[in-house]
C-alpha cells in the first residue's frame, strides 16, 4: 500500500507465457498488494506459467475477447477485489514494472488522478527500437488528438496506466470498443469528466516476444483513433451525444 491505499496491478494477456516471469519479476511487491492476470484466450501456457508464479487471481476467457474486452475483466476483478489504485502493465515485458512505485505515488498523493507510462517523454520509443513508421503515426495522431481534444498529452497510445478508484468508476468504459480502440476511448472518457492525467518518461523494448500490431491493423486503429477524438470534440460542443460518455 500507499498512504493506505490498495494497489492492484492488472496483466491483460495474450500468448505471454515467454515474458509473463520476467515482468512479474520486476512488479515491486513491497507496495503492490495484489496482481490479476487475465489470459484471453492465449494459445500458449500464459495461465499455467502465472500459476506457477503464484498469481493468486487468473482469468482465462474461453474465447478472445479482444485487447479491450481483457481490460474490461482486468479492471472489473480489480474493483471487486477493492482496489484504490489499479495499474495496468502489458505481461509482454515491452515496459518495466519498476515505474510503478512512481507512478501509484503520484495518484496516491493526490497529484494526479490517472498517470500514463510516456515513451514519447525523452528519447525511449526510438532508443527501444519503436519502428520510425510507428514513431511517425504516434507523433501524428497524437497532435491531432490534442487539437481535437483541446489536451495536450505527449502520446495517447500507451499501454502503461494507473488509475484512481474513482476514476474506472465513473468512467462508463464496460461501452467501449473490445478492440485496441478501448485505450483511446478511456482517455476521452476521462478528459470528457474533467479529470487530469499525468505522465512520466518511460523506456520501452520492441522485441520478437513483445506484442504488437502489423500496418493494417496499425492503419485501421488510426482511423479509429481519429473518430473517438471528433465524437469526443463534437459531444463536447454538444452537437451529439457519443454513446461512450
Amino acid at each position: 500500500m500507499l498512504n493506505s491505499k490498495k494497489i492492484i496491478v492488472v496483466l491483460p494477456a495474450y500468448n505471454a507465457a515467454l515474458t509473463l516471469e520476467k515482468t512479474y519479476q520486476e512488479i515491486p511487491f513491497d507496495i503492490v498488494d495484489e496482481v490479476v492476470l487475465v489470459d484471453d484466450a492465449s494459445r500458449d501456457d500464459t495461465s499455467q506459467v502465472g500459476r506457477e508464479l503464484g498469481i493468486q487471481h487468473i482469468i482465462r476467457h474461453d474465447r478472445n475477447k479482444g485487447y479491450g474486452g481483457n481490460q474490461k475483466s482486468c479492471y472489473n476483478k480489480a474493483l471487486e477485489l477493492g482496489a484504490d489504485i489499479v495499474i495496468m502493465v502489458h505481461p509482454d515485458y515491452q515496459y518495466t514494472p519498476k515505474l510503478i512505485q512512481a507512478m501509484c505515488s503520484i495518484i496516491a498523493n493526490g497529484v494526479y488522478p490517472v498517470v500514463l507510462g510516456s515513451r514519447i517523454l525523452g528519447k525511449g520509443a526510438l532508443k527501444g527500437g519503436m519502428p520510425i513508421y510507428k514513431y511517425i503515426f504516434n507523433r501524428f495522431l497524437t497532435l491531432a488528438q490534442n487539437i481535437l481534444i483541446n489536451e495536450k498529452l505527449s502520446e495517447y497510445h500507451t499501454g502503461y496506466r494507473a488509475f484512481s478508484r474513482e476514476v474506472l468508476e465513473n468512467i462508463r468504459y464496460m461501452h467501449n470498443s473490445d478492440d485496441f480502440i478501448f485505450d483511446n476511448e478511456m482517455i476521452s472518457q476521462i478528459f470528457m469528466k474533467g479529470y487530469e492525467i499525468g505522465e512520466v518518461t518511460c523506456p520501452t523494448k520492441y522485441f520478437e516476444e513483445a506484442s504488437s500490431i502489423n500496418f493494417r491493423r496499425s492503419s485501421i486503429y488510426g482511423l479509429g483513433v481519429l473518430r473517438v477524438s471528433l465524437q469526443h470534440c463534437l459531444h463536447r460542443w454538444g452537437w451529439i451525444k457519443g454513446k461512450i460518455y
